[in-house]
């Protein structure tokens, strides 16, 4: 599922995160709030992570450096990773 880069918003990406986890994992869509943490607020673990970054992949049509989110702690931090790899 490609998307045109030059739309995609910051709320474009947030809405596509949180239906990614709500799909994948069975989350609730009030629960994905920005400030939301992946692993202490939602319980997502590593492997569910490497899940979440082969569908942004997907999502964003680039190759993602796994550097990239070493970093990411919450849902922000996702949106901006994003954000910042559509940007290239």
């Amino acid at each position: 599922m490609s998307t045109d880069i030059a739309a995609t918003n910051h709320a474009d990406i947030f809405n596509h995160v949180r239906k990614t986890l709500v799909e994948l994992f069975d989350l609730e869509a009030n629960d994905i709030k920005p400030e939301a943490r992946l692993y202490e607020d939602l319980d997502i673990d590593s492997i569910d992570a490497v899940d979440l970054v082969v569908e942004l992949k997907q999502f964003t049509g680039r190759r993602i450096n796994p550097d990239d989110f070493k970093s990411v702690r919450t849902i922000e931090d996702v949106v901006n990773a994003v954000a910042r790899l559509m940007q290239r």
